[in-house]
């Protein structure tokens, strides 16, 4: 499990990532780098990353349902992730 601290540095940069998203796009048309330059660091989409939503674990990330490897598995198994089953053959 993830450190709480991490996990709202995170969330953080989420929201700060959105809130200059546009501004970041408007930039970039107008070919101003140095406007762009003077944005704050984690306002940039390439600082962020992929953690699962459950307990912060920033390995195994399964995109599709925003969660681990981990947690995903065990949620399938108990059944609480619908239209997934366990398989057989």
């Amino acid at each position: 499990m993830a450190k709480e601290s991490i996990k709202a540095r995170e969330r953080k940069r989420e929201k700060m990532v959105a809130k200059y998203a546009a501004k970041r796009a408007e930039l970039k048309a107008k070919g101003d780098y140095v406007a762009l330059q003077k944005l704050p660091k984690n306002s940039s989409p390439v600082r962020l990353h992929n953690r699962c939503k459950l307990t912060g674990r920033p390995k195994g990330y399964m995109r599709q349902f925003g969660i681990s490897r981990i947690n995903f598995r065990e949620l399938a198994n108990n059944g609480q992730i619908p239209g997934i089953t366990k398989s057989s053959w």
